[in-house]
């Protein structure tokens, strides 16, 4: 069953997470799919399994991916692609850099900093995926504002910017609402 996760899956992380909605699908409705399997003689129960294995694994990567659509182009990279930005959207955003403590022996300044980075992280996690995917893209990757377009969809980057600074304000506005008035800890 793993050798067949292993397959489908493109690192080691992608497999094993196959492998474990694998084994909760078999383990469903108390081992549903593994009882209705009928010895026949027309094949062996580990071919069997192997079958329903590689159904359940593509299920798992249709759910996580959509499924291919027979309009889009047959180009693995605009394929992989999309699976980049799934799995982009998917991370959480790492806001450990964001509080630059200037007094690193002051207690009281290193708490603050990290009540700072607390409430920036949950205000973070209320927004929406692909204003996550943008912040993530403009400031933790570096992309410049053309590529960012070319990657999310916008029409120029114009658009970038103007979506950029929205989502921002939007921050901002959640942390005044949070009780943080300044970025300084």
């Amino acid at each position: 069953m793993i050798h067949t996760a292993r397959a489908l899956g493109r690192d080691h992380d992608a497999t094993m997470d196959a492998y474990a909605y694998l084994l909760e699908q078999l383990h469903r409705d108390d081992f549903r799919r593994l009882r209705g399997y009928v010895a026949d003689g027309r094949s062996k129960f580990t071919t069997w399994l192997v079958v329903v294995a590689r159904r359940i694994c593509l299920d798992h990567l249709r759910q996580r991916y959509g499924r291919r659509q027979e309009t889009e182009s047959p180009d693995r990279e605009a394929h992989a692609a999309r699976r980049r930005l799934v799995d982009l959207l998917a991370e959480e955003l790492d806001v450990s850099g964001v509080a630059d403590v200037t007094a690193e022996g002051n207690p009281e300044a290193q708490l603050r900093a990290k009540e700072l980075s607390r409430t920036l992280a949950g205000v973070l996690a209320g927004l929406e995926p692909r204003d996550r995917l943008l912040l993530k893209l403009r400031f933790e990757d570096g992309l410049p504002a053309s590529e960012i377009g070319h990657v999310m969809g916008f029409t120029t980057q114009f658009h970038v910017y103007r979506r950029l600074n929205a989502v921002l304000g939007q921050v901002r506005a959640a942390m005044r609402g949070r009780g943080v008035q300044d970025s300084e800890p």
